[in-house]
């Protein structure tokens, strides 16, 4: 997600800066940076706004405090700054993630990958999942020990963000036909770059953008052996039933996003729609819930 940044610096004095502050703070959509007084008692302020700001009026708003503060105008400078994918930047120091075989990384990792492991190479970007985050960790916790059971599971990535889950998956089943979709169409895109980098081919996942259970090939490619949702607790509560009529008989639905707090109520939800508590698993203060669709009704 790039944004362009406009920078404003000027100086003032230390006795007026409340003032500068006050009046520079009330500008919408910026940012105030204020350094430390120099020798001469001058305090740098910076103000980083979204827009290109208008000179003259920057100009008649400093008057204005300067008349009332009893000093000189101050100068300033107003330059547009580079183009910088903040998301990106921030985690380009970054090392790479492991959760059992998976090791998660960003173009930016030098390191070879471990031995034995399933390297996937992902950078931030504008779509939630980079493997950082203690939900994304559990579902590929939960994958793997569900990939131990062997098969070939029809999948689905609901609400699949960067693909990370989508391609944890392929990987862990070769054979696999695996779905993924988001409402988010910016996510799609990443997601489907994230395959070619990763290099798979076109065939072996099928993204597609939608709500819910909606996406046309989501609802194509139904029923499936292994869904999988890292969503919000919300969001998976309202899809319940879907989630149900989706997976094919003794399937299995792998759902995070949800807090412990909110296990209860998640887990009340599903059952009333039919399906079986299978596991939870926990990392600090999040939840994966595993549930099962029993393979013969009343056996929930």
């Amino acid at each position: 997600m790039s944004d362009t940044i406009w920078e404003l610096r000027l100086q003032v004095p230390q006795q007026a800066q409340a003032l500068f502050e006050t009046a520079l703070e009330s500008i919408e959509a910026g940012a105030l940076s204020v350094g430390g007084a120099d020798a001469r008692g001058q305090v740098p302020l910076i103000l980083y706004l979204g827009e290109a700001p208008d000179p003259t009026a920057i100009t008649a708003r400093l008057s204005a405090v300067a008349a009332v503060a009893g000093v000189a105008v101050p100068d300033f400078t107003c330059e547009m700054m580079p183009e910088i994918d903040w998301v990106a930047e921030s985690q380009a120091g970054l090392p790479a993630v492991r959760s059992g075989r998976i090791w998660v990384h960003g173009s930016h990792v030098t390191e070879a990958p471990p031995a034995s492991s399933i390297p996937l190479l992902i950078d931030a970007n504008v779509a939630f999942g980079t493997g950082r985050h203690e939900t994304t960790r559990l579902c590929l916790e939960v994958l793997q020990d569900l990939a131990r059971r062997g098969g070939t599971p029809r999948i689905l990535d609901l609400g699949c963000g960067s693909g990370l889950l989508a391609l944890a998956a392929a990987r862990l089943w070769p054979a696999a036909a695996v779905t993924a979709s988001d409402l988010d169409a910016p996510s799609i895109r990443v997601a489907h770059e994230n395959a070619r980098l990763n290099g798979f081919a076109r065939h072996r996942l099928r993204f597609d953008v939608g709500a819910g259970y909606a996406a046309a090939a989501v609802r194509r490619n139904a029923p499936y052996d292994l869904i999988v949702a890292n969503i919000l607790a919300g969001p998976l509560m309202s899809l319940a039933t879907a989630t149900s009529a989706a997976l094919a008989p003794g399937g299995t639905a792998v759902l995070s996003g949800l807090l412990i707090t909110q296990e209860q109520s998640v887990v009340a939800r599903h059952r009333a729609a039919g399906l079986r508590l299978q596991a939870r698993r926990r990392m600090g203060e999040w939840s994966a819930l595993v549930f099962e669709r029993p393979d013969r009704p009343g056996r929930a």
